[in-house]
């Protein structure tokens, strides 16, 4: 049996999304349910999917376990797997932790851009890697069985979340720095301790990340991917795609800017254009995970690397890392 799943979307859901993702044949997506919202508007955002799980019930449904990938290929449906970009949901209280995977949380990211109560983003000046209150909240994570996401932090805090955590972590969306140097991309002794520890890769389809933006070509794209196999092996790596499709421009605002400033950041963007930048021709949405498959084929990786890129590694991460510590 041979999976696809997407490590991180935040598309503008809609029936039409569904329908791509099942018309591409995605068996699982990691999906963004969590910015900067606090816990009662996660809370809120979770009964919004109640609604497209019960409205879509054909096309979709919540996904909590690593089997729920199997059932979703055997019902020809995909699984929804709900993940934070950022701590908020959590506020200032380590109980929220195991009280949001009750309510199917599996992914948090401990910072996004910006310094957390947890840990440090990418874009700020000085790293003094995780705190006080980011050790505790890694434990409880570790013994729930909420996933590690260190995809927006720096690299100080990203190597001390490796290093404390008990259980492999992620970095669900993101490329190597090498390759494209945006402040979101990742060095190479980042990408090579994570891959020593068990963890997982997911590159990102985000033109920002790209080695050429949105002109970023699929060979180059693969082959960065088969550059990074030759460095941790191809078992940690997958795709978590960033796919963002159909969003508003306000919506990068919410993304960037959130509540912490009064001001419009334009992050890895510019202000001259601080939306969403085109996809790549060759991944515009759902059905174009078929050019993944033929591109990693075309580098040279085998039929069974591709397998485990396009989603069986992920699969057997979910299996490792969903549940309680045992």
């Amino acid at each position: 049996m041979r999976y696809r799943i997407d490590g991180l979307q935040y598309a503008n859901w809609s029936e039409k999304v569904f329908r791509q993702m099942r018309e591409g044949g995605v068996d699982a997506v990691h999906v963004t349910i969590a910015y900067h919202e606090n816990f009662r508007e996660t809370v809120l955002n979770i009964e919004a999917w109640n609604r497209w799980f019960e409205r879509f019930d054909d096309l979709i449904f919540h996904g909590q376990w690593a089997e729920d990938v199997e059932k979703a290929r055997e019902t020809g449906r995909t699984a929804i797997f709900f993940g934070f970009q950022n701590p908020s949901p959590i506020e200032d209280d380590i109980g929220l932790v195991e009280v949001l995977h009750k309510l199917g949380a599996r992914f948090m990211q401990l910072s996004y851009n910006n310094q957390s109560l947890l840990a440090t983003g990418c874009y700020e000046a000085e790293d003094p890697g995780i705190t006080r209150m980011g050790k505790q909240v890694i434990k409880e994570m570790n013994r729930v069985g909420m996933v590690i996401d260190m995809s927006h932090s720096s690299d100080r805090s990203t190597l001390e979340a490796i290093e404390l955590s008990q259980r492999p972590i992620a970095i669900t969306h993101a490329n190597p720095h090498r390759w494209a140097p945006a402040l979101r991309n990742k060095k190479d002794d980042v990408i090579r301790a994570l891959g020593e520890s068990g963890g997982m890769l997911g590159f990102s389809l985000y033109p920002h990340h790209l080695k050429g933006k949105s002109d970023c070509s699929l060979e180059s794209f693969c082959q960065m991917i088969a550059d990074t196999a030759e460095m941790v092996g191809p078992d940690r790596l997958g795709i978590g795609s960033d796919l963002c499709q159909d969003q508003p421009d306000s919506v990068v605002e919410w993304m960037r800017s959130g509540r912490w400033t009064k001001e419009v950041d334009f992050g890895e963007g510019s202000a001259a254009a601080p939306g969403f930048p085109p996809m790549p021709q060759w991944f515009r949405d759902n059905r174009d995970f078929g050019n993944l498959e033929a591109g990693l084929l075309q580098v040279g990786f085998d039929r069974d690397e591709v397998d485990g890129i396009l989603g069986m590694n992920w699969h057997r991460f979910f299996a490792q890392s969903f549940g309680p510590a045992g």
